[in-house]
């Protein structure tokens, strides 16, 4: 993992671009399966559009002694992300408008983009900030703008049911490793320990993996298969700032009681070590689009130090060397397949009937009424069919219906032989 971060660390990528082709291109050496699809620029997906597609051949500012500053081509966290192109000399009074700095971080290049609004910029550490001197400064940017493709990646991984589990990080962020890149690296390994299962045949479910552009890739994608994704998806997680050394984190989905809040919860707890659980309005990734109303998909957010809570987010200082480390990596990677190992062994049964079946015709329910007369069996099948909606499991069912696990499962073997129940 930190091997392919590392290659994948000094590309410049953005919600488009050639960046990002090639960084998926190059976690397809480690996930043969990956599929590169893409949305074209100017498509409507919800109340967004899908942007220009933007690249970058070099951009830097001259000061006035000759010097080359805010150099593109050595850190790419210089350039504001989806800047116009430019070549002219401003005076520097000009030039500190466009000139973005953190203060209260000073040895630091921040992470600023402008996206959805036509803009030019660069950003630099407020210690060299606070050295420019007066004169006429020339800034150069070789950017340009097209109509083409916002590229993302997508795995299916076949298992025994067509209810799948979803995984899904993002490819968005050029030079940050934490933030952007311990998610698709600790994934792409997921990824390929569970195709390894899937050719022993050792998978119950089926997993869909996706590596997105932040926040437009997951509308776009919800956008093209929302239907589907409704009807197949049980659980699933955003995998967000996993690599540093800091507490396991969770942002569960927005009601909090869906089977991955429960199951992610449950490791949690297990492996006995701190950690943290936010609270819904905290949420700030993906989780945002698969919970929105209406979507209301069964996905929460995987991370270690949330996004906006460490020092080093969204800056040059989130590196490799200073955050991310193999043993968070690891802790990481070990914590998300203990997680997926329950998922496997999870059952949900689902009624294949609407209202309750007609008990009788299946001799599960007596002919005759007699107020004073126990039905207790057929009482507990219809108890036990009240909550086969596919999203609870045999404990879940067990603890709301009140009845004991085994007589769960000797029912259910009764309501799947009469094809009243299907189990995923």
């Amino acid at each position: 993992m930190i091997s392919l971060l590392k290659i994948l660390f000094p590309i410049n990528r953005s919600l488009t671009g050639v960046g990002n082709i090639k960084s998926l291109k190059i976690i397809k050496n480690v996930c043969k399966n990956l599929k590169i699809k893409f949305f074209k620029s100017g498509k409507k997906v919800y109340d967004w559009r899908i942007p220009e597609e933007w690249n970058v051949k070099n951009a830097f500012i001259i000061n006035p002694s000759g010097e080359k500053i805010c150099n593109f081509k050595k850190n790419n966290l210089h350039l504001v992300g989806y800047s116009l192109p430019i070549k002219k000399k401003i005076t520097l009074s000009l030039l500190k408008k466009k000139l973005h700095t953190l203060k209260n971080y000073p040895t630091a290049i921040p992470y600023v983009t402008s996206y959805y609004k036509k803009y030019w910029g660069f950003c630099i550490k407020y210690n060299e900030f606070k050295k420019l001197k007066k004169g006429m400064y020339e800034v150069f940017i070789d950017s340009k703008f097209k109509k083409g493709k916002m590229h993302y990646g997508e795995i299916l991984i076949k298992g025994k049911s067509k209810k799948e589990i979803f995984l899904s990080s993002y490819i968005c962020h050029p030079s940050m490793a934490n933030n952007e890149l311990s998610g698709p690296v600790v994934l792409a390994y997921v990824s390929k320990w569970l195709d390894n299962l899937s050719k022993k045949n050792k998978l119950n479910y089926s997993y869909r993996i996706l590596f997105i552009p932040e926040t437009i890739g997951s509308i776009a994608y919800l956008n093209k298969n929302l239907n589907y994704l409704k009807k197949y998806i049980i659980a699933g997680y955003n995998i967000s700032c996993v690599g540093d050394n800091e507490i396991y984190s969770y942002i569960p989905s927005k009601y909090g009681n869906s089977i991955s809040d429960k199951v992610y919860q449950s490791v949690l707890k297990k492996n006995k070590k701190k950690f943290k659980i936010y609270h819904w309005n905290e949420r700030g990734s993906d989780e945002r689009q698969y919970c929105a109303p209406f979507v209301d998909l069964p996905i929460g957010t995987i991370t270690r130090s949330k996004f906006g809570k460490y020092k080093e987010y969204h800056t040059s200082e989130d590196n490799y060397e200073k955050v991310v480390s193999q043993k968070g990596l690891l802790g990481s990677l070990k914590y998300l397949k203990q997680t997926l190992q329950i998922l496997e062994k999870k059952q949900f049964p689902s009624t294949t009937v609407l209202c309750e079946p007609f008990l009788t015709k299946y001799n599960l329910y007596p002919t005759l009424s007699f107020f004073k007369k126990k039905i207790t069996n057929s009482q507990d099948i219809l108890n036990i069919l009240t909550w086969c909606d596919g999203k609870n499991d045999l404990l879940e069912i067990s603890k709301k219906s009140k009845i004991n696990i085994n007589i769960i499962k000797k029912n259910l073997k009764t309501l799947t032989k009469q094809k009243l129940v299907k189990i995923y």
